[in-house]
């Protein structure tokens, strides 16, 4: 097994939790950490009283949200959330900038507050193994505690599939324990400016030499300050996750493999150099003068306004930007499949999923899982999804729905870029512990391949192979 020696005291003190537990009578039932039952926490269900929404009525609740199109749906609809439940939901918002920082300390704080917090996949590499996280596969298979009509097989397989993990570092995610459930996904793919391609007579991208050529007739496309392709560039882990690490995998690069007992980083792989050449040719063929500051929000707010041509993220950013009155180019945006490298077929994407995932020290237990299946069912995701703007949906029947669908075709070629990349969208990083710190670097290296700071772009990688490794040196095979 594959384990971090950081892990270690956390495996020893639940050894001695669990042998401490054995002592307990039998006739009782085991307490969670937080202090509710292991079937739900305070209130639980008990088998001979079945599924019901007011089980746990008179409950109150602390949710945390990131400051979100997902959050904002979900408040619209607390109130009937608390209306049916008899629960009370008290919530914070909070930037993204800082969203992360302060979910740690108060997970940290082991209090059971919040009780419910938004996350993505690779929080929960270090949240899980730290004991934060309640593992919800004993809710899900409860009968008394689910809801009849929840249906998991609705969801996409890989993207509820991306929130399972075992805990062992190497390990792709996929299988072990569920650690959250899908609010929405993002996979990558190309937008473009359609009113701006069908003036020049120009066809959206299929390869990345077409992307590239397009890069540099575009630049500059509507005068100074416009430019063609806008994609991420700052310092810190978001700019691989996206466009990058879309493109990195379609390539058929690894950031990670297992070997002699350690991990060990392959960013320096033929496929991974190739691959990172092509991404500082288009940086410096047609990039924003301002790339190595851009994050989701820079590159998806110059798209809308139409200073850049087309948009290489995550596929919801752009889709934000086309409502009507949304920006200045609503309406006239479009979407492709992410292009692929000569000769390749098989569409990869990388995924991003807004989840919700239950504090394992909660001691609201049977309250949070109703208004996790309540936020993550399927009548709510649809009417989130088309009254929303929550997309992309994690489920199949939502989007599969006439009005869900009708929705859709107002964003020209944006459901067939999706059909396009599902079956091929999942987490392409390796699950490890030292997620944040080695794509940081990572995004710090090609922010000095691209200033120039290395002779080549294999130079620059070959220096980041080095830094990913002594990274995750502590890493080990016992």
């Amino acid at each position: 097994m594959i384990v971090s020696k950081k892990f270690k005291g956390i495996i020893s003190a639940m050894l001695v939790v669990l042998i401490m537990a054995s002592l307990v009578g039998c006739g009782k039932q085991e307490p969670a950490p937080g202090g509710g039952t292991a079937t739900g926490g305070g209130g639980a269900a008990t088998p001979s009283e079945g599924f019901s929404w007011d089980m746990a009525s008179g409950s109150k609740i602390q949710v945390m949200f990131n400051q979100h199109t997902y959050a904002d749906g979900i408040i619209q609809k607390i109130p009937e959330f608390e209306a049916l439940t008899g629960i009370k939901v008290e919530y914070a918002l909070t930037p993204e900038e800082n969203y992360f920082d302060k979910l740690t300390t108060a997970l940290n704080s082991r209090s059971g507050n919040p009780d419910i917090f938004m996350t993505g996949a690779y929080q929960l590499w270090q949240y899980a193994p730290a004991g934060y996280v309640a593992d919800l596969t004993p809710f899900i298979e409860d009968p008394n505690m689910t809801n009849p009509d929840y249906n998991m097989d609705d969801f996409f397989p890989k993207i509820v599939d991306a929130l399972k993990w075992d805990l062992v570092p190497g390990n792709k995610v996929g299988t072990g324990p569920q650690w959250a459930l899908p609010i929405g996904f993002e996979t990558n793919n190309l937008a473009y400016n359609k009113k701006v391609f069908e003036e020049r007579g120009l066809e959206p991208p299929k390869t990345m030499e077409d992307l590239l050529k397009l890069t540099k007739e575009l630049n500059e496309f509507d005068g100074p300050g416009t430019y063609a392709l806008a994609i991420r560039g700052a310092r810190n882990w978001g700019t691989i996750h996206a466009g990058y690490m879309t493109t990195y995998s379609n390539y058929g690069a690894v950031d990670f493999a297992v070997e002699d007992g350690k991990l060990v980083s392959k960013v320096n792989s033929p496929e991974a150099i190739e691959m990172t050449e092509m991404w500082v040719d288009l940086i410096k063929a047609g990039g924003s003068p301002s790339w190595s500051s851009y994050t989701w929000y820079q590159a998806g707010a110059d798209f809308g306004a139409g200073k850049a041509a087309m948009l290489f993220d995550a596929s919801c950013n752009g889709y934000f930007q086309n409502p009507d009155g949304a920006s200045q180019e609503a309406g006239n945006l479009a979407w492709v499949s992410p292009p692929l490298p000569e000769g390749m077929t098989q569409i990869n994407s990388n995924l991003w999923t807004w989840s919700l995932g239950m504090n394992e020290y909660s001691k609201n237990k049977t309250a949070a899982w109703l208004f996790m299946q309540y936020f993550t069912g399927p009548e709510y995701q649809l009417w989130a999804a088309i009254n929303a703007s929550a997309v992309d949906p994690a489920r199949q029947s939502v989007f599969n729905d006439p009005e869900f669908q009708a929705v859709f075709a107002k964003s020209k070629g944006y459901a067939q870029a999706m059909e396009e990349t599902v079956d091929g969208t999942t987490i392409q990083f390796t699950p490890q512990p030292h997620f944040f710190e080695t794509t940081t670097e990572w995004a710090a290296t090609l922010q000095d391949i691209v200033g120039g700071k290395y002779a080549s772009v294999e130079e620059g990688m070959n220096a980041l192979k080095v830094k990913m490794d002594q990274i995750v040196s502590d890493v080990v095979i016992e």
